[in-house]
């Protein structure tokens, strides 16, 4: 073995650093990067943190209405609770790492308005909020010498030992070994697993299939959010989003013919959540039988825009558009997971020891549809809560062996044919996309299954290509499943 740890987390986005950062100096953490260390989905957010900081405005228990009404009440009370009760001192924890929310004149944190929120709750630092906390997350991090973080990272096998677990790990053609107690899987979303995502290039939802191999429960991997607006740019695979900040400061959606059409759908308007404005595009695509359409926010002062969106004002004006003067092109797009690995109120998997954190778990605190920027806010929480239990339980037990060390897997074999992730994409993009095509559920769950069953039975090389297509693969056959037995969305 190359190394043990106290703990082992997998994934450097906001649930893996902030999680990483609350364990006590005697307690050993290994942090696993998959690529650079700031590529997650984490540093992709751009709207912000949605928390009740403002009580003479604002309460607990709008936020959690607010949240509900978002997850068509399908969501985990107790874990709202937690979350809305709890996540504003998460908030203001940031400060002591240095993180910068956008201020007034007077020093106040800013709080704008997004989809689904009763309230201006959602503080931010310009449009690129996760990108600001991610940063000097990292920072904070790697000052700790208690934590050992390694990039360009890829976790190849977890196996479950007594008393912990053996992380394989391919790192600069190295083939590793680490050993730890306890293990954090805070890996991101399954945005890859579609053509066209919002989400990160590593977002191929490895820690669920991790989780999945050991006999974890996964829960509810069908509740998919596709974003309303993002960038249309007709062929890029990763399409940039426009976040719902813009509508909450005023942007309106327009068809091909240059009419507002959100109010025809729901008396919320642009500022629905997230689910109803995607249903309302595409039923407004059958109605005109066009797929054009566009955000506007030109009638906003432009050096406003500049200043409050400067991300987007930046790569929208990379694809030739002012957005202080043009109409921006969006469509419905792959963007975020309310499923995932099914934990506990601490972030507890059904596994012993093995815990999930961030959007590869499932809390249950979004219910069938996540309420804008309450995603860095669950991450923030339960990974705090996570490394508090974790730690409580090293404390409690003595330092026990890990266990039996395995031998090194043999990562040789022939190389994977290619088109297999390019073929598992075709097949979700046209079966569940907004919502469920059942014409051809049996043919495409089969068509996915048999994908899978090839990877884990032939004797491929173990590579990124290999265990990203094993990913995509086992995530897809498991969401089809769930459309497929008719699982309640």
């Amino acid at each position: 073995m190359d190394k043990q740890f106290d703990v082992i987390i997998v994934g450097t986005g906001v649930a893996g650093l902030y999680g990483a950062l609350y364990y006590p100096d005697d307690i050993s953490v290994l942090l696993l990067s998959k690529r650079e260390l700031a590529l997650s989905n984490s540093s992709f957010a751009q709207g912000g943190v949605a928390a009740v900081l403002d009580k003479n405005h604002d309460n607990y228990k709008l936020h959690i209405a607010d949240t509900l009404i978002a997850g068509k009440y399908k969501n985990s009370l107790s874990a709202v609770e937690k979350l809305v009760t709890e996540g504003p001192e998460d908030v203001l924890k940031l400060k002591d790492f240095g993180v910068e929310f956008d201020r007034d004149k007077f020093g106040r944190l800013l709080a704008t308005l997004e989809g689904g929120h009763s309230r201006n709750r959602i503080v931010h630092h310009k449009d690129s909020t996760g990108k600001e906390i991610v940063d000097k997350l990292l920072k904070a991090a790697s000052e700790k010498e208690n934590i050992t973080i390694l990039d360009n990272s890829l976790v190849y096998s977890l196996d479950k030992s007594e008393n912990g677990f053996y992380v394989g790990v391919l790192r600069n053609g190295e083939n590793l070994v680490f050993g730890s107690s306890y293990c954090v899987l805070a890996t991101g979303g399954i945005g890859r697993v579609y053509q066209y995502t919002t989400n990160s290039a590593i977002a191929t939802g490895d820690g669920i299939t991790f989780a999945h191999l050991l006999g974890g429960k996964i829960a509810h991997l069908s509740r998919v959010q596709f974003h309303p607006t993002a960038f249309d740019s007709k062929t890029d695979r990763e399409r940039f989003l426009i976040s719902e900040a813009v509508r909450g400061e005023g942007a309106i959606l327009l068809n091909c013919n240059g009419e507002r059409f959100m109010f025809n759908y729901d008396e919320r308007g642009e500022l629905a959540p997230r689910d109803v404005v995607s249903s309302a595009i595409m039923q407004e695509e059958k109605r005109t039988g066009s797929c054009s359409f566009y955000l506007d926010i030109t009638h906003k002062d432009a050096k406003f825009l500049k200043n409050r969106f400067p991300m987007i004002y930046n790569k929208c004006l990379d694809k030739n558009i002012d957005i202080t003067k043009d109409k921006i092109p969006i469509y419905p797009c792959q963007h975020y997971l309310m499923g995932g690995i099914a934990v506990d109120l601490d972030a507890r998997t059904t596994v012993d020891r093995l815990y999930a954190c961030g959007e590869c778990s499932h809390t249950g605190v979004h219910g069938a549809n996540r309420l804008a920027s309450n995603s860095l806010l669950e991450a923030l929480v339960f990974s705090r809560r996570a490394a508090l239990d974790i730690s409580n339980r090293i404390n409690k037990e003595s330092r026990k062996p890990i266990g039996t060390e395995p031998k090194k897997q043999d990562i040789s074999g022939k190389k994977l044919p290619k088109g297999i992730r390019t073929r598992i994409r075709e097949i979700m993009q046209k079966t569940y996309f907004v919502n469920p095509d059942l014409t051809n559920i049996e043919e495409a769950y089969k068509e996915v299954d048999n994908i899978l069953t090839d990877l884990i039975s032939a004797k491929y090389e173990i590579s990124v290509d290999y265990v990203e297509a094993r990913s995509l693969a086992t995530v897809a056959g498991i969401i089809l499943q769930e459309i497929k037995e008719g699982i309640n969305l």
